[in-house]
């Protein structure tokens, strides 16, 4: 199991658009996904679930990815973090 820290930058949050993509991204992996947002948990493959966190700009998620190819989705959340959230 891996987890990260990641504290959201996008001005809008974690909104409709870049929460399907995260959804796109953790489902192409085999490995369970999850974003945590306070005492709040939603699986990364449940679009409705994720937006549901309602995650707003400085505020900071946990991703907590386990299972067989958890190293390549971990990298994965990372970047897409980095590039979109």
């Amino acid at each position: 199991m891996q987890q990260f820290d990641y504290t959201i930058s996008d001005p809008m949050g974690l909104h409709a658009r870049p929460a399907g993509q995260l959804v796109r991204r953790a489902a192409a992996f085999k490995s369970r996904v999850t974003i945590r947002r306070g005492d709040r948990e939603a699986d990364c493959t449940r679009l409705l679930r994720v937006m549901a966190l309602c995650a707003a700009a400085g505020e900071t998620v946990t991703f907590t990815v386990d299972g067989e190819d958890e190293q390549a989705a971990c990298e994965a959340m990372r970047a897409f973090c980095a590039e979109s959230l």
